[in-house]
């Protein structure tokens, strides 16, 4: 088993910059990749990012290309997401996943092919 949590989530303005946090636990060897998703009110989940880390590859979604980035600490087991130019229609709980296999291209948006979830941080942009 894998535990995820994640932290860093909150409020800030339009523009603004947030890291969240997203520490693992338990049998972290076990998995391959890691990822971001995240679900704003009334609608379904969505892919932001992912990484396949020993293959040294980030896949971003469109709306946040550019403005995002993924990263991880293998000392501390913990995975990062910055989070530049907020915009309000970043609002969302943002959940860190991890997955105990590769994937490739459109394979990692898949939300079905990643095991283990954490609980969710809130971030929400103020205009």
């Amino acid at each position: 088993q894998v535990q995820l949590v994640e932290t860093g989530g909150g409020l800030v303005q339009a523009g603004g910059s947030l890291r969240l946090s997203c520490a693992a636990s338990g049998r972290t060897f076990s998995t391959a990749a890691m990822g971001w998703f995240r679900q704003a009110p009334g609608k379904e989940r969505e892919f932001v990012t992912a990484s396949n880390w020993s293959r040294g590859y980030a896949y971003y979604a469109d709306s946040v290309k550019g403005r995002f980035t993924i990263s991880r600490d293998n000392a501390k087991n913990t995975m990062y997401l910055q989070m530049d130019s907020l915009k309000p229609e970043d609002t969302a709980v943002y959940y860190c996943a991890a997955r105990a296999n590769y994937c490739t291209g459109t394979g990692c948006y898949d939300a079905s092919g990643y095991v283990y979830w954490g609980q969710g941080t809130q971030v929400t942009v103020s205009s």
